[in-house]
């Protein structure tokens, strides 16, 4: 899949003739990290090593002994090195107030990707053109465009901002894909009220494209027949209505309902679906019907956005932290996340917990029988801070039963797979785009430790900690 806004691979051949031609020269290059600690998800840990950068990407991974003449150099003594983390759940265009911050705050947390899951074209568009200008000092982006929903749209602006589009009939559908695909999107997102005959269309379509698929599974069908026919899902969301003890009277119920004969928004729609089987259905679990749903994701990145689905198991109010973030948002945002935290308290609000602690338990099953998992914040709905946000997400995923090491290809390898760059990014080796994170403290000791940013290389351009701090408020 060509995306025009990723270099050219850096081929191997060349990188490996370079080294070899030096012979005891030192290598050269706009950025070196010495004698540090690299960490990733595939090649595991390797300690002593130095890792050169030039012209944006990754052109050597070597002894610490070995000689190097760069531009700007780290001394990555007692550090340890990470590849560019991702969040794979953004809204960059959901609050008008922090779209502008964003990039900055992005790669402030050693966030350097970023997968935009759906906001109205007039929009995004230029949002998107902004994060990839020329000289932009801002994560890489890939977009969707607006939420494929259907003939009752859940975000259309009415008490909601305007999200989703309508796919009322297949030839809507088809027209909608077309008008996407020339626009140039990297992947789509198909949304919760789409029939199974425009969700068929959809994918039908999407496939002849080469364009990825993410979605929520649609109300109108079960998680197991959708799950199969796109790469990702998000939240968790309606899987535990298929995981239930009879999966067909609820479709069924759902169905019925969905013909709408109140003529509720499709906002309304879907939240007195949600009310009325999500605690019942998780109520009713059936270990034997969930198995043969979670068989049938064994391809597809599950990205929980455990940090919103679970949050009043870990309120990001409680952290001690939370002040120094505050700081860094803009002060209208802020000030309103601030106040709410002191209505909510600092205990998180309490509550009912069932769906919290379920959605944990599920991420569980699911990564216990070799489902991916994809990290994902929905940032910046529901106090997501960007970029902070990630790294409680990363907390929740390893108190679900990932270790930091299957927390971190969360963050890293499954985007690049879900995009099919895993030969381009999410790992530290030679020819890989140059997006790294040094931290100070080792992320497998405790996953905590992501947070320990010391210095970002992003496209191959080295952000110190200072000019990190610099880039937000």
């Amino acid at each position: 899949m060509s995306h025009r806004f990723l270099p050219r691979m850096f081929p191997l051949t060349v990188a490996l003739t370079a080294l070899t031609a030096c012979g005891d020269a030192a290598l050269t290059g706009d950025v070196a990290i010495t004698n540090v600690t690299v960490v990733d998800a595939v090649n595991g840990v390797r300690e002593g090593r130095t890792v050169l950068v030039e012209d944006g990407r990754i052109t050597a991974v070597t002894s610490a002994d070995e000689s190097v003449d760069a531009t700007e150099t780290v001394d990555g003594t007692g550090r340890y090195l990470i590849p560019g983390l991702w969040d794979f759940h953004v809204h960059t265009t959901y609050d008008d107030r922090l779209t502008d911050a964003m990039p900055g705050l992005f790669l402030n947390h050693g966030i350097t990707s970023i997968r935009d899951t759906g906001g109205p074209l007039d929009r995004v568009v230029p949002a998107v053109q902004a994060l990839r200008a020329e000289g932009a000092t801002a994560p890489r982006v890939f977009f969707a465009g607006p939420l494929l929903d259907g003939e009752f749209v859940v975000y259309d602006g009415d008490g909601r901002p305007a999200l989703g589009i309508g796919n009322p009939d297949v030839e809507t559908a088809r027209a909608n894909m077309a008008r996407l695909d020339e626009l140039g999107v990297d992947f789509v997102k198909i949304y919760e009220m789409v029939t199974p005959e425009v969700f068929d269309v959809l994918v039908q379509e999407a496939e002849a494209r080469g364009l990825p698929m993410d979605g929520h599974v649609p109300l109108s069908m079960r998680a197991r027949d959708v799950g199969p026919r796109v790469q990702s899902l998000e939240h968790l969301r309606n899987i535990e209505m298929d995981c239930a003890s009879d999966p067909e009277a609820l479709l069924a119920e759902r169905r019925r309902r969905l013909a709408n004969p109140d003529g509720l928004t499709g906002g309304e729609l879907r939240s007195s679906l949600h009310s009325l089987q999500r605690l019942p259905a998780v109520a009713a679990w059936d270990a034997e019907e969930c198995a043969a749903v979670i068989a049938s994701m064994a391809s597809t990145i599950q990205v929980p956005t455990l940090r919103l689905n679970s949050m009043g198991l870990q309120s990001p109010f409680a952290r001690p932290d939370w002040p120094a973030v505050l700081e860094k948002l803009p002060a209208d945002v802020a000030a309103e996340w601030g106040a709410a935290g002191e209505r909510t308290g600092q205990g998180g609000g309490g509550g009912d917990t069932t769906y919290a602690e379920f959605s944990l338990h599920l991420v569980k099953l699911m990564h216990d029988a070799g489902v991916p998992v994809g990290a994902g914040t929905d940032t910046p709905i529901g106090f997501a801070a960007p970029g902070y946000s990630l790294h409680s997400e990363l907390d929740m995923l390893v108190r679900a039963g990932l270790t930091p090491l299957e927390a971190l290809r969360a963050a890293t390898v499954r985007p690049a797979e879900f995009f099919g760059l895993q030969g381009e990014m999410g790992t530290i080796e030679v020819g890989r785009l140059a997006d790294l994170v040094l931290l100070t403290g080792n992320p497998l000791e405790d996953i905590g430790n992501t947070r320990t940013v010391e210095a970002v290389v992003t496209k191959g351009d080295l952000l110190t900690r200072a000019e990190l701090d610099a880039l937000v408020r």
